[in-house]
């Protein structure tokens, strides 16, 4: 396995192996600090607001020696429409990598293609990578082996579930969407899906059904109204409504789920009894954000 130099923009990019190499690192090297990327800078550039993405990149840059830089994108000269592609070449003669936060993946693609240094994805429209290598980290961590586990996502086609269905039909697991007719995830993730299905024998299911939820291992859950879908508020929380995790819905869980969420959270996805109950691992699997973004700066830079 090479992860030298390579970019991190999609899991579909990368092999099972790969994807459990980078996990396995993670939790090896959890809380070892070293000075790996003494004298190395990673750019960290953000067109979109940030708590967890932001914050760990910066300390694990720093637990492992680096220097990090924060670039608001409204700040540089991107917001006087100097070209992604001049901004790629510039920001490769600076820095040793750059993990990017935008609002449209297809500009992602764009930095990477003209940059010499690795571009780790941040999180994008599509895609959300960092966080779901962190969550089946979490998983593993929880419950063990990822292939007994019934994943359930309850929520719409969005850049997490995203993410989460491409790796597990790569890592052969059973991992359930529920979502509102219309939510479902775009026609281009649906095609990798099927294509990864073929060979890895993962039992992906999307859904409208909230009877999958049960026996369960692992529930979760997301915003409803993602960074960009302002607008589309009021439609979203009625389409949801009935979607909400609830106590009555987890009781038809397994008797030893555990409940997940991806952070920030608010009150329409998720009642406080379950978000704050005995279930919830959300606050270890936020800060094995910090850890997996580690191994990945161990692995690619």
């Amino acid at each position: 396995m090479e992860f030298k130099n390579r970019h991190l923009l999609s899991l579909k990019d990368f092999t099972k192996e790969e994807i459990l190499k980078i996990i396995e690192t993670s939790i090896k090297e959890k809380y070892k600090i070293e000075d790996i990327l003494k004298g190395k800078t990673i750019g960290l550039l953000f067109q979109k607001p940030s708590t967890r993405t932001r914050i760990s990149f910066e300390v694990a840059v720093n637990q492992l020696g680096g220097r990090s830089v924060y670039m608001n994108w409204s700040e540089l000269q991107l917001s006087r429409k100097e070209s992604l592609k001049d901004t790629a070449k510039v920001l490769s003669r600076y820095l040793n990598a750059l993990v990017a936060r935008l609002f449209k993946h297809s500009e992602l693609l764009e930095i990477a293609e003209y940059s010499t240094i690795p571009v780790i994805n941040g999180l994008t429209d599509l895609y959300h990578p960092c966080q779901i290598l962190g969550d089946l980290q979490t998983i593993i961590e929880k419950k063990g082996d990822l292939k007994k586990q019934k994943i359930v996502f309850i929520g719409d086609g969005n850049n997490v579930s995203n993410s989460l269905l491409i790796a597990s039909s790569i890592l052969g697991l059973n991992t359930k969407l529920i979502c509102p007719k219309g939510y479902e995830p775009p026609e281009s993730v649906l095609n990798i899906i099927k294509n990864n299905e073929r060979i890895s024998n993962a039992k992906i299911t999307i859904t409208n059904n909230l009877s999958e939820v049960e026996d369960a291992t692992v529930i979760y859950t997301d915003v409803w109204v993602s960074m960009g879908q302002e607008e589309e508020t009021t439609k979203r929380i009625r389409d949801f409504a009935e979607y909400k995790v609830t106590e009555k819905l987890v009781k038809k869980a397994a008797p030893d789920y555990i409940f997940m969420h991806c952070l920030p959270r608010t009150a329409y996805e998720v009642d406080d009894e379950v978000f704050y109950g005995q279930h919830s691992v959300v606050w270890d699997q936020a800060e094995n954000r910090l850890h997996v973004q580690k191994a990945i700066l161990r692995l690619l830079v």
